[in-house]
């Protein structure tokens, strides 16, 4: 069941994509369960009045140590539903895509529940993203990069099915 829409989380996430058109995904897991793991984009929730764009620029710069950046449209929407850390997460997620010729990363800006759920980082070429049998949320990331790098962004956010675990 969709939670309703005064109740999601807002969420800004970045398709951060290097000049060789790797992503970046970070690696997580359960905390209470290090074996159950799965691959996401970089983001995090609004603080404050905060905007997106905001968001998402203060949210890379923790996670990822990444300051360098253009930021562009935002390619995707998406609500999703998922249990974390003995709670339900229910969140209105943008993905903005993110330009970067910064390829060293630094996670020294986490949270408390970020350093007991976060492993690493890793750039993705398209080709290993398709190929990988690892959970990756969103689950159909693998086609929406490769959609975006043969066509470029999309004129519209492309709102994506609901994800809810």
């Amino acid at each position: 069941m969709l939670p309703d829409e005064g109740d999601l989380r807002k969420v800004a996430r970045a398709v951060v994509l290097d000049p060789q058109d790797r992503i970046l995904l970070m690696h997580g897991y359960e905390p209470d369960d290090p074996e159950r793991t799965w691959w996401f984009t970089p983001g995090g929730g609004v603080e404050g009045v905060e905007t997106r764009d905001e968001t998402v620029r203060r949210e890379l710069k923790e996670e990822t140590g990444i300051v360098d950046v253009e930021l562009g449209p935002v390619l995707w929407t998406r609500i999703c539903s998922f249990p974390f850390d003995g709670r339900r997460w229910d969140q209105d997620e943008w993905y903005f895509l993110v330009r970067t010729e910064q390829t060293e990363t630094a996670m020294d800006g986490l949270t408390e529940l970020e350093r007991r759920s976060v492993e690493g980082l890793r750039w993705w070429t398209s080709a290993e993203l398709s190929a990988t049998r690892e959970t990756v949320y969103p689950t159909r990331l693998a086609g929406l990069l490769k959609t975006l790098l043969d066509e470029g962004p999309p004129a519209a956010p492309v709102v994506l099915a609901p994800e809810i675990v």
